[in-house]
C-alpha cells in the first residue's frame, strides 16, 4: 500500500474538532493560537507577552482578566516543550461557561492543545467569541479527490472517491433510441439520427463532468469505465474538457454504468486508488468478514471478545467503528487503590459514573473513589501499544463500514486461535 493514513490521527482531529466547534465564549475572550513547525517557542511567548501587555487596554474587567488569564496559562503550557513539535502545535484556550444559558461568573478557563498530524502552516494568533478551527478543518479534507463516470448508452453515473468516502453525485439517462428503428424509416436516416442523439448525449455527459469534477470537486483525476464500446468513443471523439481528458488515469470494462458502474468501477480501480483509505478499509473489512465466513476465522467480535484476545496477546489488527461511541470507566479507591473498570455507551454515561463513585470500595470499604473516563478508541490505542498490535479506525459512511459495524463496530484479526 502507497502512504497509509493514520486513521487513528484523523479519527482524534475529528474529535477535537466537533467538541471545539461547539464551544463559544461571552465576549471576546477565546484565544487560538497556531504555532507552525520551524518557529522557535521563545519568540511565540515573546509575542504572548505583547498580547497581554495590548490586553490591559480591553475596557470591560471579566473580558480583560479571561484574555490575560488565558495567555497566561498558555505560556505556561508552552514551558513544557523544549522545541517546537514537529508538526507545529495548535493551542485553544479561554474561560467558557459550562452552558450556554449558565449564569455570568461560572466560566471556568479551559485549554485545548492538538498536535497536528500535518504541519501548520501559518502562525495566527486569534482571539474570538469562538475558536478558530479553519487550518485544522483544512487538514482532515481529504487532498486527493478521484472522479468517476460509469458510461453506456442508455445512462451515465458521476461518481467520487476521496479518503473513505465514496458517493455517487448523479445519474443520467441518455434519451439515446434502441438500436433498432421503427417500421418506415430508412436505415439510413435512422442511423444519422440515432448518431445526432449519441453526439447529444455525449456533450451532455460532458458538461456535467465539468460542472462536478472541475466546479464542484476539484478533483485529482479521473476513471472512465463502463460495458462495451461506449467509453471508447466517448473518449477518442474527444468530448471531455481537456483538463479532464489529460487527467485519465485508467479505463476499465465493467458490467454495469450508472450507479452501479461507479460502484463496479471502484472495485477495478483498486491498483489505481491505492493510497485512497477507502481502498484500506475495503481491505481490512474484506479480510475479516472471510474470517467470520470461515470454520477456523481468526477473528472474534464484540467488546468483551476483542478485549480478551488482547489480554492474551494474539490480536494483531483491531478495528473499531469512527462512531462506536463507547466509554472506558476506571474507578480507582484512593485508599487501597482497587480498581474497578467498566465500557459503557455515551447515553448511561453519567449515571454509571455516580454509581461507581457512590458504591463504597469491594476490597477496603471506602468512600473515597476517583473516576477517569476515557474515549474507548483513545483506551484501545493505549492499550495495544505495548502489545505490538494496532488500531485501525473504520468509517461508518462507506458499504463496508456499515456492514462492519453490524458486528457491534469492535472486531480484532488474530495471530492464532
Amino acid at each position: 500500500m502507497g502512504s497509509k493514513t493514520d486513521s487513528v490521527a484523523l479519527y482524534r482531529m475529528r474529535k477535537i474538532l466537533s467538541e471545539l466547534s461547539t464551544k463559544s465564549g461571552r465576549g471576546t475572550e477565546l484565544v487560538s493560537l497556531y504555532i507552525p513547525p520551524k518557529k522557535p517557542l521563545h519568540e511565540v511567548s515573546g509575542a504572548l507577552k505583547d498580547e497581554y501587555g495590548t490586553a490591559s487596554n480591553i475596557k470591560s474587567d471579566v473580558t480583560r482578566t479571561h484574555v490575560q488569564d488565558a495567555l497566561v496559562k498558555i505560556m505556561q503550557r508552552l514551558k513544557l516543550y523544549d522545541k517546537t513539535p514537529e508538526n507545529g502545535l495548535a493551542i485553544f484556550c479561554g474561560a467558557l461557561p459550562p452552558s450556554p444559558s449558565a449564569p455570568l461568573g461560572s466560566e471556568t478557563l479551559q485549554l485545548y492543545e492538538v498536535l497536528p498530524h500535518k504541519p501548520v502552516q501559518t502562525y495566527l494568533y486569534r482571539c474570538d467569541d469562538h475558536f478558530h478551527l479553519e487550518p485544522l478543518l483544512e487538514m482532515i479534507k481529504e487532498e486527493k479527490i478521484i472522479g468517476i463516470i460509469s458510461i453506456d448508452n442508455t445512462e451515465t453515473g458521476f461518481g467520487i472517491v476521496s479518503g473513505n468516502r465514496i458517493e455517487v453525485v448523479e445519474v443520467i439517462t441518455s434519451g439515446v433510441s434502441g438500436k433498432h428503428r421503427a417500421g418506415g424509416q430508412s436505415a439510413r436516416r435512422f442511423e444519422r439520427l440515432r448518431e445526432q442523439e449519441i453526439n447529444d448525449y455525449f456533450n451532455r455527459v460532458a458538461r456535467h463532468a465539468v460542472k462536478t469534477f472541475l466546479e464542484q470537486y476539484n478533483i485529482k483525476g479521473l476513471i472512465l469505465g463502463g460495458p462495451g464500446p461506449t467509453k471508447d468513443y466517448f473518449l477518442k471523439g474527444e468530448y471531455l474538457d481537456y483538463r479532464l481528458q489529460n487527467n485519465i488515469l485508467a479505463v476499465l470494462d465493467t458490467s454495469y454504468a450508472g450507479r452501479e458502474g461507479v460502484r463496479e468501477t471502484i472495485e477495478r480501480a483498486e491498483s489505481v486508488l491505492q493510497d485512497l483509505r477507502v481502498v484500506e478499509e475495503k481491505e481490512l473489512v474484506k479480510k475479516f468478514l472471510g474470517e467470520v465466513s470461515s470454520d477456523k476465522g481468526l477473528v472474534v467480535y464484540g467488546v468483551k471478545e476483542v478485549l480478551d484476545s488482547l489480554n492474551r496477546g494474539n490480536a494483531h489488527t483491531i478495528l473499531v467503528s469512527e462512531d462506536v461511541g463507547l466509554i472506558h470507566l476506571k474507578a480507582i479507591c484512593k485508599k487501597c487503590g482497587f480498581i474497578r473498570e467498566k465500557i459503557i455507551n455515551q447515553e448511561s454515561f453519567m449515571p454509571e459514573k455516580q454509581k461507581l463513585i457512590s458504591e463504597a470500595c469491594p476490597s477496603c470499604g471506602s468512600n473515597e473513589i476517583e473516576v477517569i473516563e476515557k474515549d474507548f478508541v483513545e483506551f484501545l490505542v493505549d492499550k495495544v501499544m505495548n502489545l505490538g498490535a494496532k488500531v485501525e479506525v473504520i468509517s461508518s459512511k462507506s458499504e463496508e463500514g456499515i456492514m462492519f459495524k453490524s458486528f457491534g463496530g469492535v472486531g480484532a484479526l488474530l495471530r492464532y486461535r
